[in-house]
Order: C-alpha cells, then structure tokens, then sequence
C-alpha cells in the first residue's frame, strides 16, 4: 500500500484486497508533513475567533454581526465534511487534498483582503468549506500505514490537528496585536500555499475505493450509520466528549475574566496547557495498536470524566490552587479526548477499507454537531448556573461517552 518513496509520481493501491499485505513503515518525514499539513489547515477556522473585537471596529460593524463569522465558518466546515469528504473514496486523494489546499489559501486570501462584512462573510464560508482537507488528511495517512501501526500513525496526524486548534487562537492574538488582523490571513494564505506545494510533491497518487456516484456516495452515509453499529457507538461517544470539550473551551475565558480578573492573554496560555496534553495522544496511538482500541477508549473517556470531576473542587479552593487544578484538568481531558479520538478513528477505519473518507465524514459530522452544542449549552449554563453548571454539563457528558463504551461488545484480541 505504502510506496517505498514519498514521489508524486507513485501510485498507492487502496484496493481493500491489498489491506492485508502489510506495507512497509509510512516515512516520518511523510507523516511529519500530514500532521503539520492538518493542523494549519484546521487552524484556519480558528484564527478569526480573537480577532472579533478589533475586526469590528477595523470594519465598522456590531458584535452581533461579527459573530455570523465564525458561525458561518464552523457551518462551512460542517457542510464541507457531510458534502465533499465521501469524494475522498471516489477520486484520488493526492489530487483532491492539493486542490482544496488551492482553494482555501484563495478564500483565506479573500478574507485578508474583504473590504466589506458581505464579502467577508462569503469568503468565511469558504474558508469553513475547503479547511475540510484536514479531514481528507486523516483517511489517508490510515491507509498510508500498515496494520500494526495505524493507532500510531493517525494518532501522530491527529495531535497536529488538535494542536492546530489549540495553538491558532494564541498565534492569531499575538500577530494581530503586532501587525493587524488582516496580517494574520496573508500570513495563514501563504502557510496554506507552502503546505499544498509541499504534499503535491511528497504525497503518493492514491487509487480510489469506489466507483458510486457522487449521489450514490452521499446515499451510502446513511447506510453505513444504519449498518455499522460500531461506527454509531463511535461516533455518539465521541461527540459527547466534543460536547464538555467545547463547553470548556468556549466559556473559560469568561469565567476567568468574572472570577479572577484575568485577561484574552492568559486565556490563551490555558490553550497551551490542552495543547500539551494533545502531545501525549502518540502514546495513546501506540496503545491502541498494542492493546486494542476498545480498551483505550474507555480508559480516555475515564480520563475526562475523572478531569471534570476534579474540577468540580473550584469553588472551594484559593485561585492560586484554583487555577492550577484548570490547567492540570485541562491537560487530562484534553489527553483523554484525544486518545479516545484516535482510538476511534482506529476502529472505524477497521469496519470498511474502501470507506474510509465516508466513515470519516460521519463520525465528524457527529463531532462538530456536539461542538455546536457544546458552545451553546455552555453558553447558557455559565449565565443561568455560573461555572459549576459547565462542569456539570462537561461531567455528564464525558460520562455519557464511558457508558457507551463499557458497554459496547469487545471483540476478541485478533480482531480488537
């Protein structure tokens, strides 16, 4: 499967006969470029999120209108995931990421340079549509690697895309407070532009996995959630742990402007607290491979259950202790969250090789509906109940993920 060199001009068989005749190790340099590759790519829906305030007033338009930004931005990526990634198992997958790759250095270029909300507005959609070649990145580095080390593999890609959203609002913050927000997207144009140059060159031709229709590939994302039990579990789990995930994340920086008086700056320093937990999510690949992904899942979602828990302790604590048991739990939920995520991704990549982009495409649709509602339950739950009603919120939910998985059937060793 995997090509003996990165060249362009090799052809990788994906043919779900070949999955047994394992290939040799993907180059570290090739996955190096893929983990890179998806994280600048992701990051790109989130360096407009700290930027809001002085976006407005640069452009002269309310809060409320600044806020259909993002929100148009996180609908773009939704859309783009459930539309265009089943393609992925259609077409060659070198040739789809390289030009979406295209596409979205030019709709980051129209944001840098949007004289007005509406073109704004357009080009941000944009921007959530073709920031989906994180997701294309993904099934290809699985079907790059060999059995035995595809928890490794994809574990490696997925803490650079995790680092991507962790550490872009942080980066975002600080050059535009240097050189202006406008700066921040010729900047992410041109890192765009590097990367889709770069996996031109590295990437092999991949060899697609279906002959459907596009409207046949569409049909067949409620066939493989309909007969895919595996794949419901995995992603409903999932999307609850997305849910406390961004609960957490997009209320904590209100809560400690309201309890402790601290600013956008330090809010961002918590990011890189997540952000090194993600780090560790390697380990949790390397288990997956060694253990079984079954049993990793559970021990990642009791991770975030027990981090959550923890920080139920808050209100009874000085803020120097306070503080520090936030960023201890965000380190241990954001590893547990991760870990689960490479796991399952392990076991759906398993149920259908020729499938792969599609199964993909449901469990992260799943995903980015639980963020969405995380961010909105949040929201609510801080004005209504204050920061215990997020805890809760995050708690329940991450329990929610351990019950689907301590009672899912695990399969024997040989096929775990």
């Amino acid at each position: 499967m995997a090509p003996s060199s990165p060249s362009a001009t090799n052809t990788l068989s994906a043919s779900p006969s070949n999955e047994h005749a394992q290939p040799p190790s993907v180059p570290r340099r090739l996955i190096i470029l893929l983990a890179i590759s998806a994280g600048l790519s992701v990051a790109s829906l989130y360096y407009v999120q700290p930027l809001l305030g002085i976006l407005a007033t640069d452009i002269d338009i309310d809060a409320r209108t600044a806020g259909l930004i993002p929100t148009l931005t996180q609908l773009g990526y939704a859309l783009g995931i459930l539309l265009l990634i089943p393609l992925g198992d259609r077409v060659d997958r070198r040739r789809l990421i390289v030009f979406k790759a295209a596409l979205l250095a030019l709709a980051l270029l129209a944001t840098a340079l949007a004289p007005s909300i509406a073109t704004l507005l357009v080009a941000s959609l944009a921007v959530g549509l073709t920031a989906t070649i994180a997701q294309d990145i993904v099934p290809a580095a699985a079907m790059l690697a060999a059995d035995r080390e595809r928890g490794k593999v994809v574990g490696t890609v997925m803490t650079g895309l995790l680092l991507g959203i962790l550490l872009s609002r942080v980066v975002s913050g600080v050059v535009a407070e240097a050189l202006g927000w406008r700066a921040m997207f010729f900047i992410a144009t041109g890192l765009i532009v590097l990367i889709g140059v770069a996996l031109w060159r590295g990437l092999p031709r991949f060899e697609s996995t279906s002959s459907l229709s596009y409207r046949a590939l569409l049909a067949t994302l409620y066939h493989l959630w309909r007969d895919q039990p595996e794949l419901r579990r995995a992603a409903t789990a999932q999307a609850l742990l997305s849910v406390a995930f961004s609960a957490f994340w997009s209320t904590l920086s209100i809560h400690l402007l309201d309890a402790y008086q601290l600013g956008s700056a330090v809010s961002g320093a918590f990011g890189l607290a997540g952000a090194a937990g993600a780090l560790a999510a390697p380990l949790a690949g390397r288990m997956a491979d060694r253990r079984g992904p079954h049993q990793v899942t559970r021990i990642g979602s009791a991770i975030v259950v027990v981090s959550f828990l923890a920080m139920a302790a808050e209100p009874w604590l000085s803020a120097p202790w306070a503080l520090g048991l936030i960023v201890i739990g965000a380190l241990g939920f954001d590893f547990g969250i991760q870990a689960t995520l490479v796991s399952h991704q392990t076991l759906i990549y398993g149920l259908d090789p020729a499938a792969r982009s599609r199964l993909n495409a449901v469990m992260f649709t799943l995903v980015f509906i639980g963020m969405a509602v995380g961010s909105a339950l949040g929201s609510y739950l801080l004005g209504a109940w204050g920061w215990p009603g997020v805890i809760a919120l995050a708690t329940v939910s991450a329990l929610g993920a351990l019950m689907i998985r301590l009672f899912a059937r695990t399969p024997t060793p040989a096929s775990s």
